[in-house]
């Protein structure tokens, strides 16, 4: 079946497999402490032009997020996040289950906005019965949001200048983040992360690896006994060397940004394909997910032939579903979803 279903549909970039093969044999010490995960770390600081950058290699989105916030907030502390944020609404109450709290806020197409941010924490601290409230003590977003749309420069800066004056990290979950630094409608770089956020991570499961995700600590800020805390939520990987030479492969070269860029260039075409034949948008989203909706006849009926994602409901005879392109998306795939939609 042809597949648009998500960015980890398939394994992983070939370059990957190469180097979990050739250095296969190699003895390594475990729990990323081999020379692979440092020279990973190295490439990465260097990407981010950020030295004292802290990097930390975990498997996956949610374990990422979930370990992430526990270890930065203090007990009596919750999330700031969209009411569309992946914590929100897709990590099956994966915060909440550490008994954090997520704070929601209005999302304006999958956004926060700075001053709402400010409104809300100013608000938090006028009331006077404060004490008895959930503590904000801390900003999650993801860039790209869970609606494919992205952050600019100046927003970022607006959230971390609020964030600075509260005194509480601003947190970006970057699962999908190569997509957003190559997406042709953006003016944020890696480095421009790393500067505006306390920590954030890069994605790997979702841009061409097998697995991993690298969460940089930015502002030498990483929780105190951090691999302790990891290993006692069970996500310590032995194997470390697994993550390490994914990352140092993605980071060797452009090949990140290459797998990124090509993901983008066939969300382009897919894009330019559903215009073709009259479909419409749910919003405009310039990265790798694009989001249209069908009418259920017909989005049955593709089923048949074509893996998609269900998204939202957007009246009775219409469904918001969610195409995705990736690595491994190729121009055949483009064509011979041109050719179904002709046919029905």
């Amino acid at each position: 079946m042809l597949s648009f279903e998500s960015d980890y549909i398939q394994g992983a970039h070939e370059k990957i497999l190469q180097r979990l093969t050739e250095t296969n044999r190699e003895s390594l010490s475990g729990y990323g402490s081999d020379r692979y995960c440092e020279s990973a770390k190295a490439k990465i600081r260097q990407a981010c032009d950020c030295e004292e950058a802290e990097v930390f290699f975990m498997t996956g989105g949610t374990q990422t997020n979930e370990i992430v916030i526990r270890t930065m907030l203090a007990p009596y502390e919750g999330v700031i996040a969209a009411k569309t944020g992946h914590v929100s609404t897709h990590e099956a109450g994966a915060i909440e289950y550490t008994g954090h709290k997520v704070l929601e806020l209005p999302q304006h197409n999958g956004k926060l906005d700075a001053e709402e941010v400010r409104e809300y924490l100013e608000t938090y601290w006028a009331d006077g019965n404060h004490e008895h409230m959930v503590f904000p003590g801390m900003v999650y977003i993801s860039h790209p949001t869970e609606y494919g749309t992205l952050y600019s420069r100046s927003e970022l800066e607006a959230l971390s200048g609020v964030c600075r004056s509260y005194q509480i990290p601003l947190y970006l979950d970057g699962a999908r983040l190569g997509y957003g630094l190559m997406s042709h409608e953006t003016d944020v770089t890696l480095p421009i992360v790393a500067e505006c956020c306390d920590v954030f991570y890069i994605g790997g499961t979702k841009v061409g690896a097998l697995c991993g995700e690298a969460v940089v600590f930015t502002k030498r800020n990483i929780p105190k006994h951090f691999m302790t805390m990891v290993k006692q939520s069970g996500a310590l990987l032995a194997k470390g060397r697994l993550l390490g030479i994914q990352f140092d492969t993605l980071f060797t070269g452009n090949l990140y940004y290459e797998i990124s860029s090509h993901a983008i260039e066939m969300a382009e075409e897919l894009k330019k394909l559903f215009r073709e034949k009259g479909f419409r948008f749910y919003l405009d989203s310039p990265t790798n997910q694009q989001f249209v909706i069908l009418e259920n006849d017909l989005m049955e009926r593709l089923q048949e032939e074509v893996a998609f994602s269900f998204w939202e409901k957007y009246d009775e005879d219409h469904t918001v579903v969610r195409f995705a392109t990736s690595w491994s998306t190729t121009k055949e795939d483009i064509e011979q979803l041109r050719e179904l939609l002709s046919n029905m």
